[in-house]
């Protein structure tokens, strides 16, 4: 990631942290929408989940101008998730439904720019997690 794409997720999600609750709403009903499968991954009570995401995304692009920082972290949470059932084929459908909700959440500030700069956070963490969780050669596919 370039130093203005950092800067540009650092600045959207700013925007997005006040409606962090209903963000992470439309995040999970998204999800489920387009992968009705995982449902069955999360409890039938999301309130502590949505909290989580919320949590867990705001450090992670906290992090972002320091990588390394934030690697140790998802590589526990990306070991943790293969407990819960996840896959690496879950991650481009979890991107997408993130993708789905910034761009609504921001409406107008979902800039061509913004989008390919959560597009390549989102992979460059997608792929570190899938390579620590599931080795590098899913990773690469």
């Amino acid at each position: 990631m370039t130093p203005d794409q950092v800067k540009l997720v650092q600045s959207s999600f700013s925007k997005v942290a006040p409606i962090s609750e209903q963000a992470a709403v439309m995040f999970y009903d998204r999800l489920f929408e387009i992968a009705p499968q995982v449902k069955s991954m999360f409890p039938a009570d999301m309130t502590e989940q949505r909290k989580k995401l919320m949590t867990m995304l705001a450090a992670v692009v906290n992090g972002l101008g320091n990588l390394e920082s934030i690697l140790p972290a998802a590589s526990a949470l990306a070991k943790r998730h293969v407990g819960y059932g996840a896959k690496a084929e879950h991650y481009p459908v979890v991107g997408a439904a993130l993708l789905w909700t910034l761009e609504k959440g921001l409406g107008d500030g979902w800039t061509p720019a913004v989008a390919d700069a959560w597009t390549t956070a989102y992979g460059t963490l997608a792929g570190f997690m899938i390579s620590e969780a599931y080795g590098r050669s899913q990773a690469a596919e």
